[in-house]
């Protein structure tokens, strides 16, 4: 154990990557097995890190939750801004114009209507629970379009912590139950071909929702929708902190 301790404390950001490839196989197998493939496998990763995460914060109460553990430090490096936002950086350069011009109009009118209809669902939602100022509803309504949109947002306009917390929280909610109702409402809207693939994908938005929950619907489906919610994640983090915020902004000052 004494061995085991020295190898966590000196490669915790490996320690973390093997823990995350555990709890995917776990996922994997559980999907497979026990759901027959009904609830997708990131639907249940997601679960499995969100029990983890409060776990790790009811134990320690501190402000790093989880990576206050000795066993879970990696993800403090592992979860932190750095590979948050090579993440998103990454998932722009996988995008192409070319790619974008096959998706028409549809996919252009679905963008658009997906994160309108988003943001203004969120920040209503947070109008309601009692936010006022124009920052925290509008880090909100950010979140709920996907968990990248809402921290992105939050950090361009300098909300607090527990703001862009609770809009990745939202962002998570919504992953979720995209991965997971999906499949199971994909032949009721006609969920079958390229084309209502793509206006699915920038109408959801969120990469990690779209893609599982397609792949349990139909792996031939993934790559059309995951096209229109990779630009869904893109043109949420332009418009959401600049022209969303400045509409925001006006519309509570008046």
């Amino acid at each position: 154990m004494e061995i085991v301790n020295k190898f966590i404390e000196k490669n915790g950001f490996i320690w973390a990557l093997f823990i995350v490839s555990f709890v995917i196989l776990l996922a994997d197998f559980i999907s497979k097995k026990v759901f027959k493939n009904k609830v997708p496998s990131p639907a249940l990763a997601i679960v499995f890190g969100l029990i983890l995460a409060y776990y790790g914060g009811a134990l320690t109460a501190g402000e790093k939750g989880i990576a206050d553990l000795k066993l879970f430090v990696g993800f403090g490096t592992l979860g932190g801004s750095m590979f948050r936002d090579f993440s998103i950086v990454a998932t722009a350069f996988g995008a192409s114009i070319l790619l974008m011009k096959k998706s028409g109009l549809a996919g252009f009118i679905s963008l658009v209507f997906g994160i309108s209809i988003a943001f203004v669902s969120g920040a209503l939602l947070a109008f309601l629970l009692g936010y006022r100022d124009a920052v925290s509803i509008c880090t909100l309504g950010a979140g709920a379009c996907t968990y990248i949109v809402g921290p992105v947002t939050g950090a361009a306009l300098g909300a607090s912590s527990d703001i862009i917390a609770l809009s990745i929280g939202a962002g998570v909610v919504k992953a979720c139950m995209v991965a997971i109702f999906t499949p199971i409402l994909a032949k009721k809207i006609g969920l079958n071909n390229p084309e209502t693939a793509m206006v699915y994908g920038g109408m959801m938005g969120t990469n990690a929702g779209v893609m599982a929950g397609l792949a349990a619907t139909d792996a031939k489906l993934v790559p059309y929708g995951a096209l229109t919610a990779t630009f869904y994640t893109g043109l949420g983090c332009l418009v959401c902190p600049s022209l969303f915020f400045l509409v925001l902004k006006s519309i509570l000052e008046y």
